[in-house]
């Protein structure tokens, strides 16, 4: 087999994206309670009347490493909770999987990352996932004030791994949280996801 054949391959095995939804925007998120890294409980029913966003993440994987290592996701964290949102970072890795760490190890791993999150938190059982159908890593959901789901899908418009494409990539997240802080509707409400699929257990 041709080197570029089987690394094309490995890519694809590793891309996970659906155009399936499990909740589509403007309807009501689901509600959750997990357990941030320092062992406090985390609920959506505790955000009310704020807007907050759901990032999958995976560390060991090339499209999460692709915007932490780049700083990406950490800017977006940065500049949209100092405009009060809150920003969740949920691993629904299980326990074994690629992926997973233990809370403190989490906790480490997240601040070695740059992570700027609100909550950080572990979803081993994947509850909170499946709840919202989350198929890759990363996969980001807007929630709106009244509690419904603003946007579901991709970071943003390019599908690779590669740092350079960021810049010239439409952030989807961006142009959703923007247009739910000034109380519009998002225009590009979902997205297909992009990424390694979120390890659940089996």
């Amino acid at each position: 087999m041709k080197q570029h054949t089987f690394l094309g391959a490995v890519l694809g095995a590793m891309i996970c994206s659906s155009t399936a939804w499990a909740v589509e925007p403007g309807e009501a998120a689901p509600a959750f309670s997990v357990k941030n890294v320092k062992g406090e409980e985390v609920t959506l029913a505790a955000q009310k009347g704020k807007v907050v966003v759901l990032e999958w993440i995976n560390y060991d994987c090339p499209f999460v490493k692709k915007h932490y290592g780049s700083g990406n996701i950490p800017k977006l964290q940065e500049k949209y909770t100092g405009k009060d949102v809150v920003w969740i970072s949920v691993n629904s890795s299980a326990e074994g999987a690629q992926g997973y760490l233990a809370a403190a190890d989490l906790a480490e791993r997240s601040k070695k990352e740059g992570n700027k999150a609100s909550q950080i938190v572990l979803d081993t059982d994947g509850t909170v996932g499946k709840a919202y159908d989350a198929k890759t890593t990363p996969h980001l959901f807007v929630i709106d004030k009244e509690g419904k789901v603003a946007y579901n899908g991709a970071i943003d418009s390019k599908n690779t791994t590669d740092v350079a494409d960021i810049e010239s990539a439409d952030s989807y997240i961006s142009l959703a949280l923007d247009a739910v802080l000034e109380g519009k509707s998002v225009d590009k409400a979902k997205t297909p996801p992009y990424g390694c699929g979120v390890k659940y257990s089996k």
